[in-house]
């Protein structure tokens, strides 16, 4: 059992909260305010970045101190959207989300995953027709392990997930988000995930 704060509590964080916590984990969903969200982060050993990721690189820096020896599982996109509200580019092209928190955050250890599907297959990949596949990219090989714990947790088989390497191997899966648009417009909202079909 792990002490875990999701930041975020829209659909994407409350599932994970929801999912975790069923697992047997100690999960804090943490309050906007940021005396609150400094205090769950404190307490917390990991802790879920599933905040809007325009602005995550902002709210993350401030709790520099409480993330400090912290896993940071990063699941958000950094992107511009279009007029319809769906992204239509990178906010850092060339580079990641995960790899901007990293170099804010040298005493953190920021691990990508879970950013290649719709939300509700984070914590439930076995709903899909296909297999999916989870990404892990980070430089801490035990962070990874550890966040390779939570997946199988939520329901991820151990074959479904593939480690990429370093953190920046993330800048490949967040851009992976420019499909999204493409296919929501083609097929709707309905669950989907990449996959690496072998």
């Amino acid at each position: 059992m792990s002490k875990i704060t999701v930041l975020g509590g829209g659909r994407v964080g409350g599932g994970l909260a929801t999912a975790l916590t069923r697992a047997g984990h100690e999960v804090t969903v943490a309050d906007r305010s940021p005396g609150a969200a400094a205090e769950a982060v404190r307490t917390a050993q990991i802790v879920i970045n599933a905040t809007p990721g325009a602005g995550s690189l902002e709210r993350l820096t401030a709790l520099r101190t409480e993330l400090r020896g912290k896993i940071l599982v990063d699941v958000s996109n950094a992107t511009v959207d279009g007029p319809d509200g769906l992204p239509a580019d990178l906010l850092y092209p060339g580079s990641s989300l995960a790899e901007q928190l990293q170099d804010a955050l040298p005493e953190t250890l920021v691990v990508k995953t879970l950013n290649t599907m719709l939300h509700s297959v984070m914590t439930a990949p076995a709903a899909l027709a296909q297999t999916p596949t989870a990404f892990l990219s980070g430089k801490d090989p035990g962070a990874k392990q550890v966040v390779h714990g939570l997946l199988l947790d939520l329901g991820w088989h151990q074959e479904w997930i593939t480690d990429l390497g370093g953190i920046e191997t993330a800048r490949a899966v967040e851009a992976a988000i420019l499909f999204v648009p493409h296919v929501i417009r083609s097929s709707g909202f309905a669950p989907f995930a990449i996959s690496i079909a072998r």
